[in-house]
């Protein structure tokens, strides 16, 4: 049998090399193409802020904090709101002074750091909320517990509650810092009692960095318990390329390849741009975390972890169940850690719906016996009734107890949703049909009709869950976790 010379195979293998060279240029180009065509970039999208703090800031304490972000929302008068363009000065613009987006509109502005004193604190309470909010997101959480004789604080995390901007250069460890200097602060004021965290998303892993690290680290306020709510503890490893989208923006002086999406600001406490940095800090510290697991798993020093309450939606666009298992449920060793899930609403012609049935996602958490943790599943007492009920699995059983709930499916609702949790329906931002009378815009129950590619908002934003109809139930499991 004849074969081909070497020389000619190798002429072949190099033009196959150069056409998929040229093959993936071109498509680069197109997606930077497609990329830079999008809105332009508003004075939000690129302002400096200088007195943003950071790990590397020379603040010393909590009040130290407070005075930079003092600073940083004087800054943000000056060099935003008070030279926003004429055409940004819209009814619905966090940035347009008294606009119904106007975070001023609220009694409070909850975009700052809040803290809830009391007279005789049983104990104290760290909130952290999530990439891209603010601390509003847990203040309804975090007056209940205060209400139940805690004394709270709810952390504004740098980069946050300011300008989109922000999310630009911020590092996970400015955030980790932060909290630091809270938690320390409530150590000295709150001496002798308890303290917990309670993290939403991104503030969740936070709180989980933390606690792995005061084990090491004796010096640092030890915490009592954890309270997780969609914890962002893995995220796709896609977040790992995304960030050379930024980087080739940066090389071509396009600034816009910064930005995963670029929107209008209508949230007046939410960032609705949402800058490639600031998914490449969650990967970067959801892999920190592991590292942490990783060195501390052949100690004996794991066994120090605090007791860990979770909750989480089976349906999940930003963090999935099976992640929140393996990253951080199987690698903490048997204690009093619990995840809740939140089901689909599993009526029979909401099901028929649903492009990919979820039950494999949740399936090997409720038949093995090996399991270190409790399981609590939220879910349908039948197919043919909205009423709930709670599946719970003790650790290590198989068998499961079934207790009733006075809960049910509202009309319309097929599941939950990463950002709903910590939202009762009685919120006057994200609220359903009970939703509070709001002081400016209301998100939670619009529904708009018309033909598609017409709003400036993604119709997905705007149909996404915003609040929970389990609300109640979430906040008393909390109260309970903490010892209220």
């Amino acid at each position: 049998m004849r074969t081909l010379p070497g020389k000619p195979i190798r002429r072949i293998l190099k033009a196959l090399g150069y056409l998929t060279l040229g093959g993936f240029t071109v498509l680069v180009m197109v997606f930077v193409v497609y990329l830079n065509s999008r809105p332009d970039l508003d004075i939000w999208h690129k302002v400096d802020l200088g007195a943003e703090f950071t790990a590397k800031s020379t603040v010393q304490d909590f009040n130290g904090y407070l005075a930079w972000e003092e600073k940083l929302f004087a800054q943000l008068d000056k060099k935003v709101l008070d030279y926003i363009d004429p055409e940004d000065r819209r009814r619905i613009n966090r940035y347009h002074r008294g606009s119904f987006s106007d975070p001023e509109r609220w009694p409070r502005n909850w975009n700052r750091t809040f803290e809830l004193e009391s007279q005789n604190p049983k104990m104290s309470v760290l909130l952290l909320h999530g990439m891209s909010d603010s601390p509003y997101s847990l203040q309804t959480i975090g007056q209940r517990l205060h209400r139940a004789g805690a004394r709270v604080i709810g952390l504004r995390l740098p980069g946050h509650g300011t300008v989109p901007a922000g999310l630009v250069e911020v590092k996970w460890q400015d955030m980790a810092a932060a909290a630091k200097l809270a938690l320390e602060y409530l150590h000295k004021t709150v001496p002798g009692k308890p303290i917990f965290i309670v993290g939403y998303s991104t503030g969740a892993a936070l709180a989980v960095h933390y606690a792995l690290e005061a084990i090491e680290n004796m010096n640092l306020p030890s915490v009592k318990g954890l309270v997780l709510i969609s914890p962002s503890i893995g995220v796709t490893g896609l977040a790992s390329l995304a960030v050379w989208q930024a980087r080739i923006g940066h090389l071509l002086g396009l600034d816009k390849l910064a930005w995963n999406s670029i929107g209008p600001e209508y949230d007046p406490f939410k960032y609705n741009s949402f800058a490639v940095n600031a998914g490449d800090q969650v990967y970067r510290l959801t892999l920190e975390i592991q590292k942490q697991f990783n060195q501390l798993q052949n100690t004996g020093l794991l066994k120090k972890f605090p007791p860990v309450l979770a909750f989480q939606s089976i349906v999940d666009a930003t963090v999935s169940t099976p992640a929140v298992v393996d990253g951080l449920f199987k690698r903490l060793p048997k204690g009093n850690h619990e995840l809740v899930l939140f089901d689909i609403n599993r009526r029979v012609e909401i099901k028929e719906m649903l492009s990919r049935p979820p039950e494999e996602s949740i399936a090997p958490l409720l038949s093995g016996s090996d399991l270190t943790f409790a399981v609590s599943l939220v879910t349908n007492r039948d197919a043919e009734a909205p009423q709930v009920m709670i599946r719970h699995h003790a650790a290590g059983t198989v068998e499961a107890s079934e207790n009733t709930i006075d809960f049910a499916w509202p009309e319309g609702i097929y599941s939950l949703s990463h950002v709903a949790l910590p939202f009762p329906e009685s919120d006057p931002l994200y609220g359903g049909a009970a939703a509070e009378e709001s002081p400016g815009v209301s998100l939670g129950s619009l529904t708009p009709r018309g033909e598609r590619n017409v709003l400036q908002v993604p119709a997905a934003d705007l149909l996404r869950q915003r609040w929970n109809p389990f609300y109640v139930y979430l906040e008393n499991r909390i109260v309970e976790f903490v010892g209220l």
